[in-house]
């Protein structure tokens, strides 16, 4: 386990150190208690029991010293917890979205990322904002994890990265067959390197170098962003309609209530991505999908377009 990535590394693994001493002291006291009474007090050494007395000595020992005990692991349990329920009034502020099955991240200057790129020495402050079912934010190496609950008010949870470099984020609450498929990343940076990048307006588009493969670029963002989890590209019905084929076609689709046959383009594959529940596939249901709108651009569905023109062949 990475030690020394958030000033909440030491408070945590103080917590564990003090368990799992006690725990091993305990573990290996034990059992060589019950070997020296078992060597001991074998039936060939004690053929015949004798009756132990009570011993108000030995109760009250095994009473204070085990309560002691559990107040230490509490000691050092709530000063490693307490810090983290206390965000500061100042910092970072980014939004994270969890839906199945991915993170996005919002800065407070419009920007939206598929990774959480923060300063180094700098305090973050996280609002967590669950779009579809419970969620739980867990980045191992600063020992944090918030559950992230729908519809819960002033769900935050906040932290300083103390060490530049990359470090995972998962979902540590099951929330569906793809769960374990819902990952991100921490990018922590120098100060000066981070504010450059929120800053620049030219990083909110994406850079495509001359002789980018457009599908490639395509299949990449379908997979980021979670698609495939509901949307097949082998033909099989998972949540949603596959992505297999279907580009070119005539569909038919309930819109407000309306049955219509429409042609599943551009035009449509746009809609679908910020209106999912305009159109709504025969045989499925609206509900299923959330709006991606501010977090998947117009540049972007040019490319996923390619890559599902990419399916027919």
């Amino acid at each position: 386990m990475i030690s020394g990535a958030s000033t909440f590394v030491e408070g945590v693994d103080n917590a564990f150190l003090f368990i799992m001493v006690i725990s091993f002291f305990f573990l290996i006291g034990i059992t060589l208690t019950i070997l020296v009474f078992l060597i001991r007090y074998n039936h060939k050494k004690n053929p015949k029991p004798t009756q132990v007395k009570d011993s108000v000595a030995l109760e009250i020992t095994w009473t204070v010293i085990p309560l002691i005990l559990v107040m230490g692991m509490f000691y050092y349990g709530y000063v490693g917890w307490i810090p983290m329920k206390r965000p500061p009034d100042e910092g970072v502020v980014v939004t994270a979205n969890a839906r199945m099955w991915s993170f996005s991240f919002r800065y407070e200057n419009g920007r939206v990322s598929d990774k959480l790129y923060v300063p180094k020495d700098t305090a973050v402050i996280i609002n967590l904002n669950a779009l579809d079912v419970l969620h739980s934010f867990y980045i191992p190496a600063f020992r944090i994890k918030e559950d992230m609950v729908p519809g819960l008010v002033n769900n935050r949870t906040w932290f300083e990265a103390t060490k530049t470099g990359t470090y995972n984020i998962f979902c540590a609450e099951y929330c569906g067959l793809q769960h374990s498929y819902m990952i991100s990343e921490v990018v922590v940076m120098e100060p000066e390197e981070f504010w450059e990048w929120y800053h620049d307006p030219d990083a909110m588009v994406m850079e495509v170098p001359d002789d980018a493969d457009p599908v490639l670029l395509g299949r990449q963002i379908v997979e980021r962003q979670g698609c495939v989890a509901c949307h097949s590209l082998d033909g099989s019905t998972v949540v949603g309609p596959t992505f297999k084929g279907r580009f070119g076609e005539t569909i038919t689709v309930m819109t407000q209530g309306e049955e219509r046959e429409i042609v599943y383009d551009e035009e449509y594959v746009k809609r679908s991505i910020y209106e999912p529940d305009y159109d709504i596939t025969e045989g499925f249901r609206a509900g299923q999908m959330l709006s991606y709108e501010g977090e998947i651009s117009e540049q972007e569905i040019e490319f996923i377009v390619e890559f599902l023109k990419s399916l027919n062949e």
